[in-house]
């Protein structure tokens, strides 16, 4: 497994309104938790400028790959109608607190403080 950095943004199908004001909420909450749940999403939440109504997301996955990710998020309740889509995947190597991570492995090349 490795650990990647996914930005996502509001795409197309984005009304008007900030995150709550968009249908299927509650069942994309839901898949969000679940993934989380399963270790797969660590972290999530939205970037600067998502206060504009135009949400920006940043997801640290752990996966084998970014066709995994693709897979998973492709489930989202917010992927069919495009009101997020995925802008990039990028492998992110953590260097500094890998050990807080439940999918870290011990690496001596990472740097603790």
């Amino acid at each position: 497994m490795s650990t990647f950095a996914v930005i996502r943004e509001a795409g197309p199908g984005w009304a008007t309104g900030g995150i709550y004001n968009q249908p299927a909420v509650a069942e994309h909450a839901a898949f969000m938790n679940t993934l989380a749940h399963e270790n797969f999403l660590l972290f999530g939440g939205p970037l600067a400028g998502s206060e504009n109504r135009r949400v920006r997301v940043l997801l640290i996955v752990n996966a084998d790959d970014e066709v995994e990710i693709a897979r998973r998020l492709a489930d989202d309740p917010w992927v069919q109608p495009e009101q997020l889509v995925t802008v990039s995947i990028e492998p992110w190597q953590i260097l500094v607190e890998a050990e807080r991570l439940p999918s870290a492995a011990p690496d001596s090349h990472r740097v603790s403080t």
